[in-house]
């Protein structure tokens, strides 16, 4: 099961994840944060009950990278525990967003 939960201050946007951010829920979470793409300039993922991300869910990361990059924005994930920090890693995507 998978849920997320969006925080909105000011310019920046907050976004809890729990749960497996699978195939199934990446739609999910791309429906909750696309809407915000330009509104908002700092997206914090707060990933501390995240217990796996896919391929899909990476894509949607990935995304969100890309837009606010795009308005000079940041994003970052916080909080990431370590089964899913290798995760990161071994795809190489701690190589392309903040993970802490």
């Amino acid at each position: 099961m998978f849920n997320v939960d969006r925080q909105l201050q000011g310019n920046k946007m907050t976004v809890e994840l729990s749960g497996q951010l699978d195939t199934m829920a990446a739609p999910q979470l791309d429906e909750v944060i696309r809407p915000y793409f330009g509104m908002v300039n700092n997206i914090v993922f707060d990933a501390a009950d995240l217990v796996y991300v896919s391929s899909s869910g990476l894509r949607v990361l990935l995304s969100a990278q890309k837009a606010m990059n795009a308005c000079g924005g940041k994003m970052k994930i916080i909080n990431t525990p370590s089964a899913v920090r290798s995760i990161f890693d071994v795809t190489g995507f701690s190589d392309i967003l903040t993970v802490e």
